[in-house]
């Protein structure tokens, strides 16, 4: 019987083997015990999953949490510094109101005279903060040496004179008080006159404060709040992640980090509000009522979110909605910010990265940043921009270089070497073969994303207003036959992609051109200027004409060339515009720095440095929405090119994501 057995057991393993017989042996029991083990196994690391996962969960609900806290002490010491500045300002006033009377009672004339000689915040307002002094162009946030030298010498310049002014006063004031001591006792002293007013500081504030005798771009010392470091941090004007303070050989882009900070540039708002409150803009004839107050306007003209407001064109009837949508915050100044062609995607570059996030949900999803760069001072990405599948991102920065990144790999796929200054502005054909790049170098390049050439359009303009061209902005037509680009000599040149030759000269903006924008349908252009207004150039003649004319006379070409036009059919003199300016945008308060269009065509939106952003109705130039959400400068706007979306970069560290439709 056991031999029996034994070969039955044997048979039973066999494949081929005769089908189990109801009621024989049972499975073997060594492997119901080794799949509990397993399956004891698998809860186990099921539910030690589950604990990991709720850990990280609440690390992330404590980082999120000290994240709030951080803001929250942020946002008080903004609201205590702007209390300081408000106080500050209120003393100053009073105290020159005061010294303006005593003047006024001493010389014999009525107590109501004294209120037309007050000096100081309350008449004349701080010194603007436009433009560079002796030029209309500003100092323009360009590494250039021309300009470097001349902000030093100038801050050299402006120091030293007040030094001697402080000196002068002090001994004039020391002089005044002998003398006036000497006075007093001869002569009963007024009871309300405790302080003498000198009749030589009179003379001095109103030397200092006088509309036509303050400097336009004023040394730090200058007044208004000082300037705040950076999120939650310290006054600094150094230390890692910073740029270097303004007096530094290598002159930044934005030269101190975090709000409020950068005075030598016209792109950082030297005044802007450091505090958590946000303050209107009221905007000249064109735009909203000079006395228009968002405390006392209607309800339906208004929106308020907890650090944003918005504020609707009571001239005209309401026909748009804003949202804030997310906060990206960031490590420094946001430089650019850039949609992807679906929408789905922004890429926003600042010190030594760019980074992409999900539209929708806010999530950081990349971190580009090229580790072979040197290390040495900041490396600012000043341009971004998707290729239109979406698979790539080119950056541009001030080592004037142009990396084409691999999105999904997170490597460089090519570098674009040859300009010879900072990489300011890049923008991709909609067919991704070609991409255009605008340098300080004044000039702009056509790349081919295929073989790596490049053609060189160089502005060789000898009648131009300004010395410096540098190009601060370009722009691919929709049918990418044209490039657009503006200049810091105020003038906007478009050049055929196909030739490289210079097609058009748009002349009209009295001051440097930061950012140039085409309409969906080609048939027009917007530009952005330091003169705070924008221009809408109908460029519809030039598009339907095939290549355009070409400028007889003087004209850039590519590589710089000189074309002599041949003045026959198609040719036109120098100067005469094909393209005509027919819609002026006026209603900013300051530079206007960047410009973009709707996809349909329906809102032209601008970013200022005075903090704002504002929507005019491309048919009418006439603003429909002031919008504030940042606490310093808006330096660059990007509009969804598939969806009512708006994304802002600022000064204060911030890019933020807006939703915008029909009210």
């Amino acid at each position: 019987m056991s031999t029996g057995g034994s070969i039955y057991n044997h048979r039973s393993l066999q494949p081929t083997g005769p089908p189990p017989v109801p009621g024989g042996p049972h499975p073997n029991p060594r492997l119901e015990e080794s799949i509990d083990t397993i399956r004891q196994e698998f809860d186990r690391l099921v539910s030690e999953t589950g604990l990991a996962r709720n850990q990280r969960d609440d690390y992330e609900a404590k980082v999120g949490s000290q994240v709030n806290e951080l803001n929250i002490i942020r946002q008080s010491l903004y609201e205590l510094e702007a209390q300081h500045g408000k106080v500050r300002q209120q003393y100053e006033e009073e105290l020159a109101r005061l010294r303006a009377e005593i003047h006024a009672l001493r010389q014999g004339l009525p107590p109501s005279a004294a209120h037309s000689s007050v000096v100081g915040p309350a008449s004349a307002g701080p010194p603007s903060a436009l433009t560079a002094p002796g030029g209309s162009g500003g100092v323009p946030p360009f590494n250039d040496a021309y300009f470097r030298d001349r902000d030093r010498d100038r801050d050299q310049r402006e120091r030293e004179r007040d030094r001697e002014r402080s000196r002068a006063e002090r001994e004039r004031e020391r002089d005044r008080d002998i003398e006036m001591r000497d006075r007093d006792r001869e002569r009963t002293v007024d009871a309300r006159d405790p302080k003498r007013l000198k009749q030589d500081r009179i003379k001095a504030d109103h030397s200092i404060f006088s509309p036509t005798s303050v400097p336009k771009l004023p040394p730090p010392s200058s007044g208004g709040p000082p300037p705040v470091s950076g999120p939650g941090g310290p006054p600094s004007t150094s230390g890692p992640g910073l740029p270097p303070p303004p007096s530094a050989s290598a002159h930044p882009p934005y030269p101190s980090a975090g709000p409020s900070s950068a005075v030598t540039s016209p792109m950082m708002d030297p005044h802007a509000n450091p505090s958590g409150t946000l303050i209107p803009i009221n905007t000249p004839a064109g735009g909203f009522p000079e006395d228009l107050d968002l405390n006392s306007m209607p309800s339906e003209f208004k929106k308020e979110g907890s650090d944003w407001f918005a504020m609707f064109n009571p001239k005209v009837k309401r026909s748009l909605e804003v949202n804030l949508v997310h906060t990206l915050m960031h490590e420094s100044v946001v430089c650019c910010v850039r949609f992807s062609s679906d929408g789905k995607y922004l890429a926003t570059g600042c010190n030594r990265t760019a980074q992409i996030y999900d539209t929708k949900t806010g999530q950081k999803t990349c971190v580009l940043a090229d580790e072979n760069a040197g290390k040495a001072g900041d490396l600012y990405i000043r341009s971004v921009c998707f290729s239109p599948d979406g698979k790539y991102l080119a950056t541009g920065a001030e080592d004037k270089q142009i990396r084409i990144w691999d999105i999904q790999k997170k490597r460089i796929r090519n570098i674009f070497d040859g300009h010879q200054q900072e990489i300011y502005s890049l923008d991709f054909s909609q067919d991704g073969r070609l991409i255009v790049s605008g340098s300080g170098d004044k000039t702009a390049r056509i790349w081919d994303m295929i073989d790596g050439t490049s053609k060189v359009l160089t502005i060789n303009d000898p009648d131009s207003l300004n010395n410096d061209a540098g190009v601060t902005s370009v722009a691919i037509s929709p049918n990418g036959q044209f490039v657009a680009a503006g200049s810091l000599d105020t003038v906007v040149r478009i050049w055929d992609v196909a030739t490289g030759v210079l097609v058009e000269r748009l002349r009209g903006h009295r001051d440097s051109v930061y950012s140039v924008a085409f309409t969906p349908d080609g048939k027009g252009l917007v530009s952005g200027s330091l003169d705070k207004t924008l221009k809408y150039w109908d460029v519809s003649a030039l598009m339907s004409g095939g290549n355009g004319s070409i400028i007889k006379g003087r004209k850039e070409g590519a590589n710089g060339s000189v074309v002599n036009g041949p003045g026959g059919v198609g040719s036109r003199k120098d100067g005469d515009k094909q393209s005509q300016c027919t819609m002026n945008f006026t209603g900013h308060k300051d530079y206007v720095l960047s410009v973009a269009v709707s996809h349909d065509g329906q809102w032209v939106v601008s970013g200022s440095k005075d903090r704002g952003v504002q929507f005019w109705d491309s048919r009418t130039a006439i603003v429909q929405c002031m919008l504030q959400g940042h606490k310093n400068s808006v330096i660059s706007i990007d509009l969804s090119p598939s969806g009512s979306i708006l994304a802002t970069g600022s000064g204060d560290w911030q890019a933020r994501i807006w939703s915008y439709g029909p009210a």
